[in-house]
């Protein structure tokens, strides 16, 4: 069975719908379980339309996008030390020393 995300007016949206025409037929209607009803009932009673939001969707798309250059970054700078590394090794074994400037 698939699993089905629902935002958070679908949810306010069943949960005001169930005073209307009862939590059965509000479940039916929806397809939702009456135990992930009162889940949601349960959080919204206690923390209000905080407690409906998805909590595993935090990240904006800025953030994520940073996020990705951020890693792009790293990994170039990773390369280029690397490189330099090499570099030194290279001027050590021709000249005895790996400070460009003692040359």
């Amino acid at each position: 069975m698939k699993y089905k995300k629902w935002t958070l007016a679908q949810k306010l949206e069943i949960l005001s719908s169930s005073e209307e025409i009862g939590i059965v037929e509000t479940c039916r209607k929806y397809g939702v379980s009456t135990g992930t009803f009162y889940n949601w009932k349960k959080k919204f009673d206690h923390k209000g339309e905080a407690g409906l939001k998805v909590p595993y969707d935090t990240k904006s798309k800025e953030l994520k996008e940073a996020e990705e250059e951020n890693r792009v970054l790293r990994k170039l700078l990773s390369d280029k030390e690397i490189e330099l590394e090499v570099q030194r090794e290279l001027l050590k074994k021709k000249f005895g020393t790996s400070d460009p400037r003692k040359i």
